[in-house]
C-alpha cells in the first residue's frame, strides 16, 4: 500500500471527502455574502462592520478560509503530483503552496480577531 506524506487525509477517499465538504462550506458562505450583498441596500463600511463584528459571521468567516485552505491545498497537489515530474519542482511547489495556504490562513485570523 502506497501512502503519500503530503496528503492531507489518510487516503484518496478522505482527500475527496475533505473536498466535498470544503466545497460546500464555501458554497454555503458565498451564498451567505452575495444574499447578505444584495438585500442590504446601503452597503457601507459600517454596515460590514457590524456583519463581521458578530462572532458567528467570524466563525462562519474562518471556517471558509480553512476551507478555502483545504481545498486549495488537496486540489494543488493532486495537479502537482499529476502533472510537475521532477521530484525536486514538485517538491518547491508543493511547499510554496503550504507556505502560502499558512499565510493565508493566519492572515485570516489576524483580520478576524486581530492576532
Amino acid at each position: 500500500m502506497v501512502k503519500s506524506v503530503t496528503s492531507v487525509g489518510r487516503s484518496g477517499l478522505h482527500d475527496w471527502m475533505i473536498q466535498r465538504v470544503s466545497a460546500v462550506i464555501l458554497a454555503a458562505y458565498s451564498i451567505y455574502i452575495g444574499v447578505f450583498v444584495l438585500s442590504t441596500p446601503d452597503l457601507h463600511f459600517s454596515v460590514w462592520q457590524g456583519l463581521f463584528a458578530q462572532t458567528e459571521i467570524k466563525i462562519f468567516s474562518f471556517l471558509a478560509i480553512l476551507s478555502l485552505c483545504f481545498h486549495a491545498w488537496i486540489g494543488l497537489w493532486i495537479i502537482s503530483t499529476d502533472y510537475l515530474n521532477i521530484l525536486a519542482l514538485r517538491l518547491v511547489f508543493q511547499v510554496v503552496v503550504i507556505i502560502l495556504c499558512l499565510a493565508f490562513l493566519l492572515w485570516g485570523a489576524q483580520i478576524l480577531w486581530g492576532f
